[in-house]
């Protein structure tokens, strides 16, 4: 119902024109990555992710999956960092889809973005793009639905920590085909909080 109720204020504001563009800051033990939210743009989900970190339920949560061209087992290749809270992920309600056609946000260098298997399944997981990635927008078809992913937001400070952590040693065992050579041995952990 909380969640609901931010959602409802976030789209309120979005229709009031307000251009207010929070930041939530990542402390992980190799840096700090500060992420500006586009609540206007994509008020959905940049409205779920920050009741998740107000309420405090990204705290403890990881950086746990790497992906790059040579690790790449999906079609065409992608290049991204991707956390969340992992085991964790379904104790919470599903959002609908803002897809980059929608938003007009596109996944460039920076951008922070929603996983998902299905439309509409998104929840805590997310992932944020090293360099340019146009096969993840509306349209492209590195989900073979051919609805992209939602991007909410952009990291503002911290690329090179989010180099970092995808430069970690992703040799973690699994018994996904798709997820080998992907999965960090030492996930990076990480506190998340509304920058002031």
């Amino acid at each position: 119902m909380r969640y609901a109720i931010l959602l409802v204020l976030f789209l309120l504001a979005a229709c009031a024109g307000d251009d207010s563009k929070p930041r939530v800051v990542f402390e992980t033990e190799l840096g700090t990555i500060v992420v500006e939210l586009e609540p206007k743009k994509a008020p959905v989900t940049a409205g779920n992710f920050l009741a998740l970190v107000k309420d405090g339920h990204m705290d403890g949560g990881a950086f746990y999956r790497v992906v790059t061209p040579e690790n790449d087992n999906g079609k065409p290749p992608i290049s991204v960092i991707q956390g969340g809270l992992q085991d964790r992920f379904d104790r919470f309600d599903s959002i609908p889809l803002e897809s980059t056609q929608q938003t007009g946000l596109l996944h460039r260098d920076g951008a922070i973005s929603m996983a998902r298997g299905g439309i509409d399944t998104a929840s805590t997981e997310f992932f944020i793009c090293v360099g340019d990635q146009p096969a993840l927008d509306h349209g492209a078809m590195r989900n073979p639905d051919g609805q992209g992913f939602a991007v909410f937001g952009y990291v503002v400070d911290g690329m090179d920590v989010v180099r970092a952590i995808q430069a970690q040693d992703a040799s973690a065992l699994t018994d996904s085909p798709y997820l080998a050579g992907q999965l960090l041995l030492n996930p990076v952990t990480f506190t998340a909080d509304v920058a002031n």
